[in-house]
């Protein structure tokens, strides 16, 4: 691993946790991604306005660094309708887990909560097997 990959990626957990800390100290939520945007289907709650702040500085962030530094997205390693099912089942995957990588993992593991460890081990553990078998047993038919 080259030490600038490994800077992009210090600076990129460092604004995560930033970013997850600012939201639980100013607003008082945990930075749970997948709930925070579960949120928005209900606009007419009164959280709808930092749910959609949230979001929109995460897309704003992407298209900032699509613009900033294009090579940093690569090529995509699979074909977009792959990619898309993908991110279905992992929407999925959250919906059925009451929380995602950043509820579970960055915001719960900090807690030391006991339901963020399992959600964790679950979602690494289950994204091994996928990246195993998918590339492995199925030979890269996708």
């Amino acid at each position: 691993m080259q030490p600038t990959a490994m800077l992009t990626a210090l600076l990129g957990g460092v604004l995560i946790g930033a970013a997850a800390s600012g939201l639980l100290l100013f607003n008082g939520r945990i930075a749970g991604i997948s709930n925070i945007v579960a949120g928005l289907l209900h606009p007419w709650d009164d959280n709808a306005g930092w749910r959609l702040s949230f979001v929109l500085g995460l897309l704003a962030g992407g298209v900032l660094l699509l613009f900033a530094h294009p090579a940093a997205f690569g090529v995509p390693p699979r074909s977009l309708p792959v990619l898309v099912a993908a991110g279905l089942l992992v929407g999925l995957g959250a919906r059925i887990s009451n929380g995602c990588t950043s509820g579970h993992g960055v915001c719960g593991l900090a807690r030391r909560s006991a339901r963020g460890l399992a959600g964790t081990v679950t979602f690494m553990v289950t994204g091994a097997v996928t990246v195993y078998v998918v590339n492995h047993l199925l030979r890269r038919t996708f």
